[in-house]
């Protein structure tokens, strides 16, 4: 059996959040044509818990921890260096030793590699020794950019600089490696634009929903209170772009909705939630649940779900979840940017607050069931994981 070393920068179980849906679903489906050997590092100590799975799974594993705030003050080596920040925060001198050690003792003729801040850990392979495949999912750089966009004083320079050599960074990666691969077409034709060296590497590989566990045909307990009209966002609610997201809506759009429909409820679904959203639940009608068992309910019952996000990077799993469950959205450009061209997600996308809370007070008003069911059938023809992971696997063994 061919032997395959796949390293991400993020344990990719449970698939409980973005970055690890896929990643999972990637690690998945190649375990069961390649011998995989993982290495990974767990931000999370919760996440030791399940290493097991990933054990059986794989062959040779090195799950190492990674420290947020030792990987921070590693990170500050790089403003002396001219690196990014990146670099020196997801370097752990335990997995660089594995891997070398790895490499030196078996035959491994492919590598999967999931962010381009774990390129770093392949740097030295000689061009031609194995196949190299790097998934960069989003493009980091450009959400650095965001980042320094929307922030002030010294961390508007910090995240611009972070901006800048990071994208210097992917560039010299994108030029080493066999393809690069990212979540959608406009990530790629935004690296491209900016890479164009790299345009003839550069592939495509969609995300995917399970549609069979996202289904509206199962029948889910109401989670909501009677006569609510219930708005939802789901997400990880630690991460800033949601935080940014959820802030902004509970404070500039959902009182404008309440204003013509007192009935509305604002409901934030999702674990670890930061302490300005614990905040918003004092707003009138908001809700913050935070950690919950299945948002499968949450999704099902609400009448609208939101996604107001203002800093956003390819596709957005939480649209996708949503439309999978048949339930109309409302999103911003950004957030529907990454789906490609679906008129639906189009049609109910805004960014002016005015603007947004007009197309959910439509929704609730006037409720569309053929809208859901049209955002579903579009979910099952373009994000299906079979598909979807057949054309990686397809680049994984070009030339072979």
């Amino acid at each position: 059996m061919t032997e395959l070393l796949f390293l991400a920068h993020r344990i990719p179980y449970p698939p409980d959040k973005g970055d690890k849906i896929r990643s999972f679903h990637l690690l998945q489906h190649l375990a069961r044509r390649y011998r995989v050997h993982l290495g990974a590092l767990i931000d999370d100590a919760r996440d030791w818990e399940h290493v097991a799975p990933l054990k059986e799974m794989c062959g040779e594993t090195c799950f190492v921890s990674l420290n947020a705030s030792r990987a921070k003050l590693r990170s500050l080596v790089a403003l002396a260096t001219g690196a990014p920040l990146t670099l020196p925060y997801f370097r752990d001198s335990r997995l660089a030793r594995w891997v070398r050690e790895l490499l030196a003792s078996r035959r491994i003729e492919r590598a999967m590699v999931f962010s381009s801040a774990m390129a770093q850990y392949l740097e030295a392979v000689p061009a031609g020794a194995m196949r190299r495949v790097l998934d960069f999912v989003d493009l980091d750089s450009d959400k650095w950019r965001q980042y320094g966009e929307r922030s002030r004083g010294p961390l508007r320079w910090l995240y611009r600089r972070e901006a800048e050599t990071l994208l210097r960074l992917e560039r010299s990666y994108a030029a080493s490696f066999d393809a690069s691969l990212f979540v959608s077409e406009a990530e790629a034709r935004l690296f491209v634009q900016q890479a164009p060296e790299a345009a003839g590497r550069v592939a495509v590989v969609k995300n995917g929903v399970d549609t069979d566990y996202f289904s509206p045909q199962r029948d889910y307990p109401d989670p909501y209170a009677a006569g609510e009209a219930a708005l939802v966002f789901t997400g990880a609610m630690d991460y800033w772009a949601n935080v940014d997201a959820v802030a902004w809506f509970a404070n500039e759009v959902f009182p404008r909705v309440r204003a013509d429909l007192p009935e509305a409820r604002f409901y934030i679904v999702g674990a670890r939630p930061a302490r300005s959203v614990l905040e918003l639940a004092r707003l009138p009608g908001v809700k913050v649940t935070g950690t919950v068992p299945d948002t499968r309910p949450y999704l099902a019952h609400a009448r609208v779900a939101v996604a107001p996000l203002r800093l956003a990077r390819g596709v957005q799993n939480k649209v996708l979840e949503a439309m999978a469950m048949a339930r109309p959205v409302v999103a911003s450009p950004q957030a529907v940017s990454g789906i490609g061209s679906c008129v639906e997600l189009e049609r109910w996308s805004a960014d002016a607050p005015d603007a947004v809370a007009r197309l959910v007070v439509d929704l609730l008003r006037h409720p569309e069931p053929e809208l859901g069911e049209r955002l579903r059938a579009h979910v099952l023809k373009h994000y299906n994981w079979r598909d979807n992971l057949a054309r990686m696997e397809a680049i994984l063994e070009e030339g072979h």
